[in-house]
């Protein structure tokens, strides 16, 4: 069976997620889950990071950016990332690594 675009980009963003080892999963967020959690919860060096993942002009729901807005918010590391902007991620660790985050 094809990888659909967005799941293209999440088994993008979890490699680069697992070459730093960071601690990640996706939530389950059926029957007692929440909805427009991100696709990818992680958390590297202690720093919480939700990623939601789109293929090419996608945007994140309402809910979903409440859920990134409300991470930012509390401290957090929240990005959407796409294909063209995969590199996101690994700046961003990067960052947290330099203790920039």
């Amino acid at each position: 069976m094809a990888m659909t675009p967005e799941a293209k980009v999440k088994k993008k963003v979890v490699a680069k997620i697992k070459e730093r080892r960071a601690y990640h999963f996706y939530p389950v967020t059926g029957g007692y889950g929440s909805s427009g959690v991100p696709d990818i919860v992680a958390c590297y060096m202690g720093v919480f990071i939700g990623i939601e993942c789109k293929s090419g002009k996608k945007k994140p729901t309402e809910l979903q950016q409440r859920n990134l807005d409300a991470i930012s918010e509390c401290g957090g590391v929240a990005l959407v990332i796409n294909e063209d902007n995969i590199g996101d991620v690994d700046s961003m660790l990067d960052k947290i690594e330099e203790k920039k985050l």
